[in-house]
Parts: structure tokens; C-alpha cells; sequence
């Protein structure tokens, strides 16, 4: 089982910690208001008032069995940022830290951080992709220039197969999953149908939604076909 230490129990610290422990993950949740950790230490594996910037205390939490430690503190960058170096001063294996500007990403960058979150960064340029967009329904970076994004199927991919499209050799992108509509049961709307497994033969539907992987501007190109 993966150890995690999330340091900062603000929100994003806090939904972070639920997430990992909903997906069977161990978690070391550290504030250093008590108040703070008092609420959340029945949903986590620990929950511990600790001052972050003291490297001491930090050590004694057992750096050697934790897997990734995780600085959120997104109101005091220096706070941040002296957490994530004491981090790697004690030894843990991989280290991530949270930026809220371009400039705070750079200087996590030149002390060596393994990880820099920018929620706030990336959900402008998601949402931004999406104005622009409007057949982009959601879009995950996964660095390198590459995403995986969710759109609606093009009107002119209806009646085809990926196969007949060509997706990699005409679009340079890769088909993940389709999500298929059901149809209405007793007045209610079903959940979409997932094809993790699409095959070349699979025909394309009106209302299919595409999951694939690509350049952003690959991906741009199809959304607005």
C-alpha cells in the first residue's frame, strides 16, 4: 500500500487526502493549526499537528516509509516552499509541491521538487480550452505538450469506424474509451455505456463521446471538426 504525507489541510489538502484514501492509499495528514486536524483525523490513516518548516519534526514522521510527501499550503508560498525542501533534506522518495503562479513553479523547480501541482493554473487553462473549444467537454494535461481529452464525436465520424478514420495516421491520436448514451428507463436518464476496449470495427455513434490522447493541437484540430 502507498504512504502519503499531505502537508496543508486547506481545501484542495483536504480533498486530496479523502481522494487517496478512496483509492486505497495510506495517508499522513500534517497542519499545524490543531482545529484542523481535529476535523479530518477520523477520514485519514493519521492525522498529526506539526509545523512543516521544522525539519526535526518532519524527520520524525519516518521519512523512509513514506512514498510521496505532498505540500499544499497555498496561502504562505514560503511556508511552501521550506516544507518542500525539509522534505528532501529527510530523505522522501518523491516530493510535490503546490504553485500558484508561474514564478513560484520555477523556483520549486530549481530546488529540485520531483512534482509541482498548479490547481489554480491548470483549471484556468482547462476552462479556457473549453470556451474555446466547444466541442471539448474536458481536458487532463499530462505534460510534454500531451492531453487526454473528452470531446463529442465529431458529426462527420458518425456511421464510421476508427478504422475507416484513420485517427493515427490522419489525426496523430490515439482512441482511449467511447462513451456511448443509453437510452431513457422509466422516465430516468442511465448512466453513458464506457468501451474501455474500442475495437478498428467499432461504428461511431451521433451522441458518442471520445476519449484520446494527443497533442493539445491535435486535439484542437478535432474538436472543432
Amino acid at each position: 500500500m502507498n504512504k502519503y504525507l499531505v502537508i496543508g489541510l486547506g481545501i484542495f489538502g483536504r480533498e486530496l487526502a479523502f481522494s487517496l484514501i478512496e483509492k486505497g492509499a495510506e495517508v499522513i495528514a500534517v497542519d499545524e493549526h490543531m482545529e484542523v486536524v481535529e476535523d479530518i483525523q477520523d477520514m485519514v490513516t493519521y492525522a498529526i499537528r506539526l509545523d512543516a518548516k521544522d525539519e526535526r519534526a518532519l524527520a520524525s514522521l519516518g521519512a523512509q516509509d513514506i512514498d510521496m510527501g505532498i505540500v499544499c499550503i497555498g496561502e504562505n508560498f514560503e511556508a511552501n516552499l521550506l516544507a518542500a525542501v525539509n522534505l528532501k533534506q529527510i530523505g522522501v522518495k518523491k516530493v510535490a509541491a503546490r504553485a500558484g503562479n508561474p514564478t513560484q513553479v520555477k523556483i520549486l523547480k530549481s530546488v529540485g521538487i520531483d512534482l509541482i501541482i498548479s490547481p489554480e493554473i491548470e483549471a484556468a487553462e482547462r476552462f479556457s480550452y473549453r470556451l474555446m473549444h466547444s466541442g471539448l467537454l474536458d481536458i487532463t494535461f499530462l505534460g510534454g505538450g500531451v492531453v487526454m481529452a473528452k470531446i463529442n464525436s465529431p458529426k462527420i465520424f458518425t456511421g464510421k469506424t476508427p478504422a475507416e478514420l484513420e485517427l493515427r495516421a490522419k489525426y496523430d491520436v490515439n482512441l482511449i474509451s467511447i462513451h456511448s448514451p443509453q437510452p431513457n428507463k422509466d422516465g430516468k436518464k442511465q448512466p453513458m455505456l464506457i468501451n474501455n476496449h474500442p475495437k478498428a470495427d467499432t461504428v461511431l455513434q451521433e451522441d458518442d463521446v471520445l476519449v484520446l490522447i494527443g497533442s493539445t493541437k491535435d486535439i484542437q484540430k478535432i474538436s472543432n471538426l
